[in-house]
């Protein structure tokens, strides 16, 4: 089986028991690895209904098919669960250097059920050498020490994925975490590792990733390297970092400001690309095999927080606790990033939360009675920080945030979920869809809720940069909700997720074309593969998920977008008197392309019989 060991893992926290069992191979030639795989056994194994907190859901990991090879930025894996912020499927990624070394150990993936009885890790060694350890001494640790205490225990060779408080706490939004500062960050991976009383999981390994003709695959791999490193892309992100977009956001007039009152931050060079290189960076950094380096290496140099070191912050860090909290100070912000790290908890959700809720407290829906006695206001980065240990450890007012802006809108009631802004119970990310209509449309589509990776679309809209891996995905005018160009969104949500089975960096769809990636394949398998296969590898996986959510209790009506982008203009900038125009008709096109019924959003029998989801009508679409 080239791309892949052929094994997983399975581990009954419950008894302790550890298996391993092999791929199908009609499953892998189905599915590769990757998120699509590990929707598979979700589906399978997990029942319709499940508490997401409970015994009966599983946590999964996936790496993808060319994860640890020898081409440009393949070192990305997968967890899927069924998330405990939205109540539906889930799939948060990674990178950095955790995937390839657990894959390096001879197996593909881990499926854990049950729930431990007491704090455990995982130690996984080349050679079968496969233990549950005692966690006690490293519950309520951050992630920092966990990874710290871990590797002294059993060598500083060992690499560590584990939680931080906020996993242990149960914050709906906690993430997974590796190489100390990357994050498995979105829908509440972290939650459900906590609930199974699973702290972390350490790996050593050095089995490498076969491919079928290694000389023609290094050979593509080395072409793609050079052809990276003369790419304008490589360029500004080594440069600038992921937070690079943020002037591009803002000068649309799309930049998320004071909870999406506003797409324009006024003190946008306090917090910009500029600004983060001047105050806080080290140097650049880059995850496994990669040529961009756009993580930042980073310190604190000046201020309260004097010292702090780490990596970040992000453009979606940034952008959610600075723009939408309208935050300046970017030590403070950078801080904010570090604890959010160091608590394993998502910064997208965190920030948003935290700026919803400074709004209901601007608005009187709270009040000091309700927060500890905080003022929590716009502006304020010492209350931002303060409510992020509140929210990690749920202490207080933090109880409340931790569940995320949807069920604090439900308990809160009083207008307040007009402005709560996600989508499925998902917090948005940091681009505001009145200014670039169809980011829109891929909110309300995207499987694990309000996300912005799914399709990447903010590409061709924000960033003007089309993908060489997406033949045609220009978008003509962010302005205009035109249905005629919904097939990009779709073309784009098909190939990035086969990217996520790849193990690939979406960051990679910029600058290396469709030709590259189909050769890749096909010299890793040593089987023909098409683009349209590549495409449909994804299509296949993305639908599956789709059957997932429907099993769930996904409707069309779930497919909207929070009031406040539907009903209220943006009242200034570019894009000053937009709303999300012409939503229904998007939609419409959507479904019309993905080949789902336009009334329920379920797939059609049709559809499912020609990705080979057959098996999946029965089950959404009852007997015929």
């Amino acid at each position: 089986m080239f791309g892949a060991h052929g094994k997983i893992l399975r581990v009954n926290l419950s008894d302790g028991k550890i298996l391993q069992e092999e791929i199908p191979q009609p499953l892998f030639d189905k599915y590769l690895t990757g998120a699509g795989l590990a929707t598979h056994y979700l589906y399978h194994e997990v029942p319709k209904g499940a508490d997401p907190l409970g015994p009966q859901n599983e946590l999964i990991l996936m790496t993808g098919t060319l994860t640890g090879t020898s081409a440009p930025s393949m070192g990305r894996f997968n967890w899927v669960f069924k998330s405990p912020l939205t109540g539906l499927w889930a799939q948060s990624n990674s990178a950095g250097f955790w995937g390839v070394d657990f894959k390096r150990t001879g197996f593909d993936g881990i499926i854990f059920q049950g729930i431990s009885p007491k704090p455990v890790y995982l130690v996984i060694e080349e050679g079968d050498k496969v233990e549950l350890r005692d966690a006690k001494h490293l519950w309520g640790k951050g992630v920092f020490e966990t990874t710290e205490l871990v590797r002294k225990e059993l060598g500083e060779k060992f690499n560590v994925d584990c939680i931080g408080i906020a996993g242990e706490s149960l914050v709906r939004y906690a993430s997974i975490m590796n190489d100390l500062h990357r994050a498995a960050g979105r829908c509440g991976g972290g939650a459900v590792m906590g609930s199974k009383n699973l702290k972390a999981i350490a790996v050593r390994g050095k089995k490498p990733t076969r491919v079928a003709n290694p000389p023609a695959f290094a050979e593509t791999a080395k072409r793609q390297f050079e052809l990276i490193d003369q790419h304008m892309f490589k360029i500004a992100l080594e440069t600038f970092g992921t937070n690079a977009v943020i002037d591009y956001a803002n000068v649309r007039g799309g930049f998320p400001t004071r909870n999406w009152q506003t797409g324009v931050f006024p003190q946008i060079e306090e917090i910009n690309a500029v600004a983060l290189s001047e105050k806080v960076l080290k140097e650049p950094m880059g995850c496994f095999s990669c040529p961009l380096n756009c993580g930042r290496n980073s310190e604190i140099r000046k201020g309260k927080y004097k010292g702090a070191k780490g990596e970040g912050p992000e453009y979606e860090s940034v952008g959610t606790l600075g723009g939408q909290c309208m935050i300046t100070d970017m030590e403070a912000i950078t801080m904010a990033h570090y604890l959010c790290n160091d608590y394993g908890m998502d910064t997208i959700s965190s920030g948003a939360t935290i700026a919803f809720t400074m709004e209901c407290y601007e608005k009187g829906i709270l009040t000091k009675k309700d927060t500890d006695g905080l003022e929590l206001k716009f502006g304020d980065a010492e209350v931002m920080i303060e409510l992020i240990h509140k929210i990690a450890k749920r202490d207080g007012i933090g109880n409340l945030l931790a569940e995320g802006t949807r069920r604090m809108a439900q308990k809160l009631d009083k207008g307040s979920e007009k402005f709560a802004m996600n989508v499925k119970g998902l917090e948005l990310p940091a681009y505001d869809s009145r200014a670039v209509q169809i980011t829109g449309l891929a909110y309300a589509t995207a499987n694990r809720g309000g996300d912005h990776i799914t399709a990447y679309i903010q590409g061709p809209t924000f960033l003007d940069v089309p993908f060489l891996v997406v033949p045609d995905s220009q978008i003509k005018d962010p302005f205009v909700a035109d249905p005629e160009e919904v097939h990009i969104l779709v073309d784009l949500e098909n190939v990035m997720t086969a990217l996520d089975t790849l193990g690939a960096c979406k960051f990679m769809a910029f600058c290396v074309a469709s030709e590259e990636w189909v050769e890749l394949v096909e010299h890793c398998l040593g089987h023909k593969f098409t683009y349209e296969d590549l495409v449909k590898l994804g299509e296949r996986a993305y639908n599956l998920a789709r059957v997932f959510n429907v099993r769930e209790g996904i409707t069309r009506a779930d497919d909207t977008l929070p009031a406040r982008l539907l009903e209220e203009p943006l009242p200034e900038g570019p894009a000053a008197g937009k709303v999300n125009e012409n939503l229904p008709a998007m939609l419409d096109k959507y479904y019309e392309l993905r080949g789902w019924d336009k009334a329920t959003g379920k797939p059609t029998p049709e559809k499912l019989k020609e990705l080979g989801l057959e098996e999946y009508i029965t089950d959404i679409w009852g007997k015929k």
